[in-house]
């Protein structure tokens, strides 16, 4: 999940030139620029990325909830979720090809189907995989990562510290690869490229006994 991420927030950076599809921080970067100068203000998708990022993380919400209150697990429905939304994001952007500056609304959709997708994922990270490491916000694990490499090479860790470390570099690692494999794959192949990522959350909700393994 951590390669997930990191690829469809590469490949939505390099194709809709700069869209945040996780990033909220630089969302409220773009936000503040744009109070402060209004010269510099980001265009509409860019705008809309945040509001749609919170959609996505809304009907994860939702969708774990009811799962809940009925006694079912959510796991696979959270799936579905990110994959009906990462599936409008390809085929929007699939039409939109090839996708100028000057964005057509195909476009703009899939900006935002993307921004849906990725806020659907975070949340279902946060709701039902707790226990592991962060699989998009990659600042926190870096964080804690550094500090507690510093502290094995200072003689200060314990087994809990090095299970931490192993637990937050596997995400990341996996991150940085999907970074470079959403980047070229798409200056490859365009927005077909999001078959990958569809591919992975297929192989989840293929998975027996995920609900109980995860």
């Amino acid at each position: 999940m951590g390669f997930f991420a990191g690829y469809v927030d590469t490949l939505g950076f390099i194709a809709l030139f700069g869209l945040f599809t996780a990033h909220v921080t630089g969302n409220f970067v773009l936000l503040g620029a744009s109070l402060a100068d209004p010269g510099h203000i980001p265009s509409l998708l860019k705008i809309l990325a945040f509001p749609a990022f919170i959609f996505g993380i809304a009907c994860a919400r939702l969708l774990v909830a009811a799962c809940e209150r009925r006694g079912a697990g959510a796991h696979r429905p959270s799936y579905l979720l990110q994959l009906a939304l990462l599936t409008g994001f390809m085929v929007c952007g699939v039409l939109a090809e090839p996708v100028a500056r000057d964005m057509s609304a195909l476009a703009m959709a899939a900006g935002l189907f993307g921004a849906a997708a990725m806020g659907a994922h975070s949340a279902a990270s946060k709701l039902l995989l707790a226990h592991l490491a962060p699989t998009s916000m990659m600042t926190g694990n870096v964080t804690q990562l550094v500090i507690d490499t510093v502290d094995r090479l200072r003689g200060a860790g314990d087994a809990a510290t090095a299970a931490r470390c192993s637990k937050f570099f596997w995400p990341l690692f996996g991150f940085a690869l999907g970074c470079a494999g959403g980047a070229w794959l798409y200056l490859a192949f365009g927005f077909v490229a999001l078959l990958v990522p569809l591919a992975l959350l297929v192989l989840h909700l293929c998975m027996p006994s995920l609900e109980s393994a995860a």
